[in-house]
């Protein structure tokens, strides 16, 4: 047997003995007994030793942060109360029966302390001063004391004639530092009476009613002059009845309809100059201490 003979043999021989090697055939149903009568992952977790606990190092640990310092800041508690520059004061109880009573019907002279006129809102707050001192039992008001009050109804001229309106009322006094509370009405004002504290303007409905007869009362006068020119000549004298029927047919048609045309006029403006004098009269009794 030569050489080339015997390599084929060897590799026969070779391949017949690794054959039952790769027809090896795993068998997983020992797998499948194992699950069903253990569990894998408990036995896993108990056979494991559990993990040490690492605690950060304080070079690894983050430093707190610090609060921002702004410099001029002030705490929220600091800072004022913002509030109207005059608002209508809080006025507190006071006991009767250890108070001194000045008695309802009570007036007092004073001046005012700014302009007032029917274009200012209703709210708009008032003060006035007292010019005489007025004493009653137990108690003197003292001259200089100040009043205070507010625009209760404002409305400015209106058509009809009706003129500007101004409705004050009277709620506080300053008397020995502290605001006591009074209900209180204006009764004269810049030396006219007031009825019903309404200070009214001047009512001008008659006034619209003559101004709206002014052009007919002119031209019914230029008919009449013309129709005296016309009668000196004989030649135009008789066209005189036309110049006097058309002057008085204009002037009746004026008169009648002035009535409708008053109401189209407004009324008198209201503005009283600060330092004018008013009289205040108290509708209701006042207790001070």
């Amino acid at each position: 047997m030569n050489y080339l003979n015997k390599f084929f043999v060897l590799l026969i021989c070779f391949n017949l003995a690794l054959a039952p090697v790769s027809a090896l055939e795993f068998d997983l149903s020992v797998d499948d007994e194992i699950r069903k009568n253990y569990n894998p992952s408990k036995l896993e977790l108990e056979s494991l030793p559990p993990l040490p606990s690492v605690k950060p190092s304080e070079s690894q640990a983050k430093p707190p942060l610090e609060p921002i310092e702004i410099p001029d800041a002030k705490p929220i508690g600091s800072l004022p109360p913002l509030t109207p520059a005059d608002k209508k004061p809080v006025i507190s109880k006071i006991d009767k029966s250890a108070a001194i009573r000045i008695k309802k019907g009570t007036k007092f002279k004073v001046k005012s302390s700014q302009t007032i006129s029917d274009a200012a809102r209703a709210g708009t707050r008032l003060s006035f001063v007292s010019q005489q001192a007025v004493t009653q039992r137990y108690v003197t008001i003292p001259q200089g004391t100040v009043f205070k009050g507010e625009i209760a109804n404002s409305h400015l001229p209106q058509l009809s004639g009706n003129g500007g309106l101004i409705v004050i009322s009277i709620d506080s006094m300053v008397f020995k530092g502290s605001t006591v509370g009074i209900d209180a009405k204006i009764t004269k004002a810049n030396h006219k009476k007031i009825f019903l504290n309404n200070i009214k303007g001047k009512r001008q409905y008659w006034k619209g009613v003559s101004n709206s007869l002014k052009p007919g009362t002119k031209f019914y006068k230029k008919m009449m002059r013309a129709t005296s020119k016309l009668a000196d000549n004989p030649f135009t004298v008789i066209l005189t009845p036309v110049t006097v029927v058309a002057g008085v047919g204009v002037y009746a048609v004026n008169f009648a309809g002035s009535p409708l045309f008053g109401l189209f006029n407004k009324g008198g403006r209201i503005s009283i100059p600060a330092g004018s004098e008013f009289e205040i009269k108290l509708l209701e009794d006042v207790y001070l201490y």
